[in-house]
């Protein structure tokens, strides 16, 4: 009986470790329309584009995030934002949007 939990801590362990890696590659891509939005102007039909490919999708759902148009248009809208994940993700950033709206 303890081997069989065991195995399913270390399977959902396995689980958890897939899915952050795919949602790092998630936030790569966000860094990278964000920077062919600033370079080029077309970030946002980038993300869209990738989203919407076979393989946008599949990474997308490894990642725990349901690939539908919902999810495609807050991507372009993050991208428009301009924000790079790192600096959008982090606590100065967090609080400064909260003074923001407190103001």
């Amino acid at each position: 009986m303890q081997d069989f939990v065991d195995g399913n801590a270390f399977n959902l362990e396995q689980g958890q470790r897939s899915r952050k890696l795919f949602a790092a590659v998630v936030l790569a891509a966000l860094d990278d329309a964000i920077a062919d939005d600033k370079k080029y102007g077309n970030g946002a039909e980038q993300i869209a584009r990738w989203a919407r490919s076979r393989d946008g999708c599949q990474v997308l759902s490894c990642a725990g995030i349901d690939p539908s148009e919902r999810v495609v248009a807050n991507l372009m809208a993050f991208v428009a934002n301009g924000v790079r994940t790192s600096v959008a993700l982090s606590r100065e950033e967090s609080g400064r949007r909260n003074q923001a709206k407190a103001a």
